[in-house]
């Protein structure tokens, strides 16, 4: 069964907007897990518009399934992760200023850089991941990161699979054959949700682990957060 890793960025955004502790991040954190979600996401960005840098540690000491802190592996956010040693790293390029993750990393142009900062995290027992396109050239070339897994940027797929999911999802399949080619292990996330997520999973071999955060979070508006995870666990099995 593909793994599903909860994104709580959401639930600190919510708390951040009145200055408390309400949401309390810790709590849904742990809630998560209670209800079966496998892993907790957070994304620190450099402004802390929502995960904290300090939020880092209170969840570390908390979660009991697979942590996974993803960003841009800047020397501060370096620092963070090595200070708090989650299961899983997942890199990003994403500039300071974007609203959300939108491209993966041109394995080629940056492998030095890449390989570089793969070794310091690995060297720390710290399984790495990169977020990379449906391209089938920087899924080969990851392999030569050194990276443990790759993670394939979702958003086009999501944004297509309306108007033709057989389309939209063709390239994350090929992409996927070459990563199982490599024998490198993949990843996904962004803008899956209840509508896509079960195709997309039956079209990707090896799928290990999904990480959802602003769709099942918006979705447990109405369902109610275990009833959420629920059903997004029934699409990965």
């Amino acid at each position: 069964m593909t793994r599903l890793s909860v994104n709580v960025n959401k639930i600190a955004t919510l708390r951040n907007a009145r200055g408390e502790n309400l949401p309390n991040l810790a709590q849904v954190a742990q809630d998560c897990e209670r209800f079966g979600a496998q892993g907790i996401t957070v994304h620190p960005r450099p402004d802390e518009r929502h995960i904290r840098y300090n939020d880092v540690p209170i969840l570390k000491a908390l979660v009991r399934t697979e942590f996974n802190i993803e960003g841009n592996p800047n020397e501060r956010f370096l620092k963070l992760v090595l200070e708090n040693k989650p299961h899983q790293c997942t890199l990003v390029p994403d500039s300071p200023d974007v609203l959300t993750s939108d491209t993966g990393w041109d394995t080629i142009k940056h492998q030095s850089f890449l390989q570089d900062v793969i070794g310091r995290l690995q060297e720390a027992a710290i399984r790495v991941s990169i977020f990379v396109n449906p391209i089938e050239e920087m899924v080969a070339a990851a392999k030569y990161t050194g990276a443990d897994r790759i993670e394939l940027y979702t958003g086009d797929y999501a944004k297509n699979y309306e108007e033709d999911r057989e389309a939209a999802v063709a390239p994350f399949t090929r992409a996927a054959i070459v990563a199982n080619e490599v024998e490198i292990g993949i990843n996904a996330g962004h803008d899956l949700n209840l509508d896509n997520l079960t195709f997309f999973k039956d079209r990707i071999p090896n799928l290990l682990e999904v990480s959802i955060g602003h769709a099942l979070i918006s979705d447990a508006l109405y369902f109610g957060l275990e009833d959420t995870i629920q059903r997004y666990l029934a699409c990965l099995k």
